[in-house]
């Protein structure tokens, strides 16, 4: 089945026992500040996807939100924006920015789908780079679907986020690492729930720490080195530079309930 061949892909990803335990620190970090949005959003293929079903004074959940970018990308058109993340301080940037937009919002915290019965229905529900955390996939979509009116828009790279440091894992602990699952492995998925998606092949700039220090730093807790490393990984990356674009994908299907 589908959805069981993506878990087994993504268990592929799981860092060997070996290494965790003697890491300093859990290496699996989401630190808030890489995701603080900008002022102004340029809009991708995903914003376009989700503007065009959304309408005027609509409503847009946003899973996963961070500081809200799939969200805030609706401008004045989202008359009513709502944001489920796990983490806190996530929920207060995004709070935060839809007050300094004058956008009204709620915030939810928890993992999706355990808290969805607590969050309405919106016309369009997005998750951008937030599938190849989710290993039981079936009820993250379901619950999205079943939340959506118009449309479910799902931002995510063409290749797992951790695939920028396979060179890295490589170098510091000879560990190979794998290269699935992809987009159209999520594809199969939908289609094993019954669901026609599109799917959308694009190139976007690649989000990057704006501190290099701060890059070397998570990049070492990533990896499960501890801090007397850092030189080492400094010097890594500064003669492996991230690309500036990443190539990503959108999936997206309409809905009516």
């Amino acid at each position: 089945m589908p959805s069981q061949l993506w878990r087994e892909k993504l268990e592929s990803w799981a860092i060997p026992q070996e290494i965790i335990d003697q890491a300093p620190e859990s290496p699996w970090i989401h630190p808030p500040v890489l995701f603080q949005i900008p002022q102004v959003i340029d809009l991708t293929p995903s914003h376009a996807r989700a503007f065009e079903a959304l309408p005027e004074n609509g409503s847009i959940l946003d899973i996963g939100c961070g500081g809200g970018i799939a969200a805030f990308a609706m401008g004045q058109k989202a008359g009513r924006v709502m944001g489920v993340d796990h983490q806190s301080q996530m929920l207060e940037m995004f709070s935060a920015n839809a007050k300094a937009r004058n956008v009204e919002s709620s915030t939810h915290e928890g993992f999706w789908p355990a808290i969805a019965d607590q969050v309405e229905v919106a016309d369009v529900v997005v998750a951008h780079h937030v599938v190849y955390n989710v290993m039981d996939i079936l009820p993250f979509l379901a619950a999205m679907n079943s939340h959506a009116r118009k449309r479910v828009v799902i931002e995510m790279p063409q290749h797992h986020p951790l695939a920028n440091l396979t060179s890295a894992w490589k170098y510091f602990w000879n560990l190979e690492r794998p290269i699935k699952p992809t987009p159209k492995d999520l594809l199969n998925v939908l289609q094993q729930m019954g669901i026609a998606a599109h799917l959308d092949l694009w190139s976007g700039e690649m989000r990057a720490n704006r501190d290099f220090e701060q890059a070397v730093e998570f990049t070492r807790i990533r990896l499960c080195l501890p801090p007397s490393r850092n030189n080492e990984v400094r010097e890594f990356l500064l003669a492996n530079p991230q690309p500036e674009n990443r190539e990503l994908a959108t999936i997206w299907w309409n809905n009516s309930i």
